[in-house]
């Protein structure tokens, strides 16, 4: 495995791809903070009408997006495991933790699909059809929420294919304790996909 990435492997110590990761989590993380930036923005503007979240998702919304937030942190957690079981040459157990995290990734996409489906086919109906919208309506609350909340599904989907493929790794003997960095690796992009969900679920459901 060594042979394959002797040239250029290191730059100032740190392996090419672990930069190039940090690189690409940077970039993304202002992309994130515009939106948030912009959410922020028309929300606290004077008279923008914004809604409370319990208005628009329910105390029982807010309650299932909480336990969402949790599964995907737990997932984050298994991922840790992950590394740890591969660097120790525990591949079995390696693989068993990474099924762990996908099962995270794929639950918090259900759980926010059923969510989208339940918002646009009962609180805002007139998104899919020429119907008048209601009162209660907010445009820019229901265009950022679903900007913010479908950007970053689109991370963990990504993220969840990302990890599909270091499982297939494990699981075919290409990745050991030889090249755990490739784990490692995985691991940042998907320990930043849920810390970016933290701020997104205190700033769109809480606050």
């Amino acid at each position: 495995m060594a042979a394959q990435v002797e040239a250029g492997a290191e730059n100032l110590g740190v392996e090419n791809g672990k930069i190039g990761m940090w690189t690409f989590l940077v970039m993304d993380a202002m992309t994130f903070a515009g939106f948030l930036a912009g959410y922020a923005r028309l929300r606290w503007s004077p008279g923008s009408g914004w809604p409370m979240p319990y208005e628009t998702f329910g105390v029982i919304g807010i309650q299932l997006t909480a336990f969402n937030t949790f599964v995907l942190i737990c997932s984050s957690v298994s991922m840790v495991h992950v590394l740890a079981e591969t660097m120790k040459g525990n591949l079995k157990r390696a693989e068993n933790w990474m099924l762990a995290t996908i099962f995270g990734g794929l639950f918090f996409l259900g759980v926010q699909g059923y969510e989208w489906t339940h918002l646009i086919m009962d609180k805002w109906p007139h998104m899919l059809s020429a119907g008048a919208a209601p009162p209660a309506y907010n445009s820019n609350f229901a265009s950022t929420f679903l900007n913010l909340t479908g950007f970053h599904g689109a991370h963990v989907a990504v993220g969840v294919m990302y990890n599909v493929i270091m499982y297939l790794g494990l699981r075919r003997g290409k990745i050991d304790q030889d090249n755990a960095s490739l784990i490692e690796i995985a691991g940042l992009y998907w320990h930043f996909v849920d810390l970016i969900w933290i701020l997104v679920f205190t700033f769109v459901y809480l606050i």
